[in-house]
Order: C-alpha cells, then structure tokens, then sequence
C-alpha cells in the first residue's frame, strides 16, 4: 500500500483507520452501481429507443460501444489524476457529471443526442471508478480490507442482473409516459444522494508519490482508440471505403507508438499509461487478450440478443429481462467457487469456463426459431412464446462466465511482479471496455448486416458462432496463463 495524505473535513486517516470508512464504501459503491448497472440496463431498452427516436442500426451500436469506448480511453489518466489531485474529488466530480449526462440522455430527442450524452456518461464512469478500490486501500487494511473488496466485487455483479431486469422494468411501467427514459432518469437522484453523501462521508486521499499525468499520451490513446472503433461501427453503412482502413491502421500505429515511448523512457517524470514492460510477460499479454475477447463476445452477443427477443420474437422489455437474468443466475451459481478453484488448477479452471461459454451461447441458437428442427434440441422460443428454451443456455454461459472472468486477474498476477500489480489491474479494465466496444462494432456489424433480407431470427444464428469463435479464443488464451492463482488476501493488498 503506498503512503497517503488525507484532508477531511470530519474524521482523520490514520494508521487505525478512518472512523466512518464503512459509510465511505457504501457511498463510493453505490456511485460505482451506476455504473455497472447501466452497463446492462441499456441493452434491454435498445429496441424502444429504436423504434421512439427512429435510431438508425449504426445508432444503436454507438449507443452501447460509445459509453464503453469513452471509458477506456479516460479510465488510467482518471486514476492518475485522483492520486494527484484527490480520489474523492475526481469521484465526486464524475458522479455529478454522470448524473447530469443521465438527464441529458433521458432528455435526448435523437439519436446523435443521446450518443453524445452517452460518451459522457462513460467519461464520467472512468472518473469514479478507479477512486472507489484505491481509497479502499487506504481506509482500510488487513481483513477488513477483504471484506470490503468482497463486498465491491459481490455488489458488481449483483448490478449486471439488477441493471437487466430494472431496464424491462422501467421502460415497460412507462411511469410518467417516460418509457425507456426512465432507465436514465434513475440515475439522477441517485447521483444527486451520492453527491451529499460523499461530501459528508468520504475522506480525501492522495499520493504524495503520485506524477503529474501523462496528457499528451492520453490524448493519442483516445484518439487510437477512436480511430480503431470508428471504422468498424461507420463502416458497414458506408460501404467500407478505403479510408476505413486506413484510419483503422492509424490507430494501431498510435497505440505501438504510445507503447514505443513509453517503453524507452528510463526516467518517468509522468505516470505510465500502457506500462509497456507489462506486455512482456506472456501470462499478462494472453490474460489481456482473454479479457478483450470475452467482453468482445459477451457485449456483442447480448446486443444482438435484446434485439432478437423484443423485436424478433415480440417479448416485451419485461419478459426480455427476465429471461436476460438467467445468465446472471448462473453466473451467481458458480462464483463462490470460481476462485478457490483457480487456485488449486489455475488456467484450467479458465479454460473451462470458456467452454461452458461456447456451449451456453451455442444453445440460444438451437433455442431459435430459425434453427432447422432436424439439429434443434429444444422447442423453439416462437412469438410470443415460453421464453425457457433459451434459460438452459444462459445458466450454463453465466456459469462459465464466473469460471473464465473473475478468477482471471488472480490467475495472471501469479505472473506478474507484486510491484506493478495495480497497474496490470488498471489495464485490465480498461481492455474490458475496449473489448466490449470492439465486440458491439464487430458483432453488431455481422448482426445488422444479415438483418437486411433476413429475420432477426436468422440474423441471431448467423452471429451467434463469432460469439461462439470469441470465447473459443478465450479457452486457447487460457492455456497460456499460470497453473495457479494468487489469493485474494494478496490480490487485495496489492
């Protein structure tokens, strides 16, 4: 843990640690649910948004991968600037920012406008959450420290299936003729109580440590990142012309670039952003490539997912939710385990859980309509019909999400030297966002592409084995990693 400073109004950190630090989780936790729940909530409510803001298929995939995108690329220089200027600062001032982009995207009378209010949102997300876990560390310490951490991690994932159902909830009560506004208007009280409450609650840290941030770095990431997402969201209805790729290449280029510089300083008077050092322990680079492949798979199946069962097979938001919960429920089912596992077999528990994967997202197709009844195990969803057909599929997948993903950060740190921990951690991060919005621009390509001529059942089919092929990737990348995993004891003091 490195040394703080702390300025707090009422209370003091100390050795013993600061007096109200439970009080300060919880107000940091429910800013970080924001968050996460609005990760999901969105996917449920796409296809209203489609059909009141006439949203166009491109709209619909920025909707989802700008949010994401934007968190990426701002999330490490967030992290930095919170160790030079205060966590409880940058963390307050994104959760007012993410509130009044809440507003705006509710307030959105099309679709470039509510794109925009979402690039903001995720902005603003990547201010909160790198303050929450490195105040954790210094408020709390020893056992108390795990339990916080725990309860961070169990409050997480609870999110994904409250943001699931909440979204079918919200859009389809239509309360005060809001309809799927609502899934943003939410978040505005409860930023509005996270405010008052973190000025009160939260006490201010800092490194004394901390360099000053690397903003032209920052720059050319988000610009890199841009450059790579863009042609793949745009290209499709544009016809893929020759600039497409070549702004593609440029990103690429910037992000070897950004790794290049920063790999040959030996004196950093800035903080790291890519921490190029890190990429060369296998185990890290293949932990990478499983986190942007699985977030990759994962958003761009459940894009296409929503779409199928609301506008393909007439499910209403609620019914659509619901079903969606079921992935949640596996993964609830097989998370206490994930991690003792990982440490008595290391990747093979991974490799596992990518396979669950594949088989789980390889039963929604069968579950589809559009599968020939000669190979379908199951009976068809239909219109308006049971959706139990596609729950066996999504328990088996949430399950296999709980055995690839949460154990993953403590199966690569087993590789990775204790002192740059915290680093390797912000990265992985930021590759679950940028995975994500690879996935929504590629899936949803192949998705939207199909659709024109054919039925959403028959687009879902087609899509469903480069979902299948992502988490394939994963089991591969999998065996490269260690045969063991730390503890999360270690995990946490790291």
């Amino acid at each position: 843990m490195t040394t703080t400073q702390a300025a707090v109004t009422r209370g003091q950190v100390t050795q013993a640690g600061y007096p109200r630090r439970w009080l300060a989780a919880i107000v940091m936790i429910v800013g970080a649910l924001m968050d996460m729940i609005d990760v999901t909530i969105v996917n449920v409510a796409l296809p209203s948004i489609r059909r009141d803001l006439h949203a166009s298929a491109t709209q619909l995939e920025w909707v989802v991968s700008g949010y994401m995108l934007a968190f990426a690329a701002a999330l490490i220089i967030a992290g930095n600037l919170g160790d030079l200027f205060g966590r409880k600062r940058l963390f307050l001032s994104g959760a007012a920012l993410f509130g009044l982009a809440s507003l705006a995207a509710g307030l959105s009378g099309s679709g470039a406008e509510l794109i925009a209010a979402r690039v903001v949102q995720g902005a603003a997300a990547a201010a909160m959450a790198p303050q929450v876990l490195a105040t954790f560390r210094v408020i709390f310490s020893g056992g108390e420290r795990g339990k916080a951490f725990g309860v961070y991690g169990a409050m997480l994932g609870f999110a994904s299936a409250v943001g699931l159902l909440l979204g079918g909830v919200l859009t389809e009560a239509n309360v005060f003729g809001w309809g799927w506004r609502s899934v943003f208007f939410v978040n505005v009280p409860v930023a509005v109580a996270a405010l008052i409450a973190g000025v009160r609650f939260v006490p201010e840290t800092r490194d004394p440590a901390a360099r000053r941030p690397n903003v032209p770095g920052a720059v050319l990431l988000a610009g890199s990142l841009v450059a790579i997402v863009y042609p793949l969201l745009e290209g499709r209805q544009l016809g893929w012309p020759a600039w497409v790729w070549l702004l593609m290449a440029a990103g690429l280029a910037g992000l070897g670039v950004l790794g290049l510089v920063e790999a040959r300083r030996t004196r950093r008077p800035v903080a790291p952003l890519l921490r190029a050092g890190l990429f060369r322990v296998p185990a890290f680079a293949a932990g990478l490539g499983v986190q942007l492949a699985f977030f990759g798979g994962m958003q761009g199946f459940f894009l296409a997912f929503a779409l199928w069962l609301q506008a393909g097979e007439h499910f209403s938001p609620l019914k659509a939710g619901l079903t969606a919960v079921a992935f949640s429920v596996g993964s609830f089912v097989a998370a206490p385990v994930a991690v003792p596992l990982a440490q008595r077999h290391g990747r093979r528990i991974l490799a596992s859980g990518a396979v669950l994967m594949v088989a789980g997202i390889a039963g929604e197709a069968l579950a589809s309509p559009a599968m020939p009844a000669t190979i379908s195990t199951a009976p068809h969803v239909g219109i308006n019909g049971s959706p139990w057909p596609a729950v066996p599929g999504l328990v088996v997948a949430g399950a296999g999400l709980a055995l690839l993903v949460i154990p993953l950060v403590n199966v690569v740190l087993a590789a990775v030297p204790a002192e740059v921990a915290g680093g390797a951690s912000g990265l992985f991060s930021t590759a679950q966002q940028l995975g994500g919005a690879l996935g929504v621009a590629l899936l949803g390509t192949v998705f939207f592409g199909y659709l024109n001529g054919h039925s959403f059942e028959a687009s879902l089919v087609h899509t469903v084995p480069y979902a299948m092929g992502a988490f394939a990737l994963c089991g591969v990348l999998a065996l490269l990693l260690p045969r063991t995993a730390v503890s999360e004891e270690a995990l946490t003091e790291s």
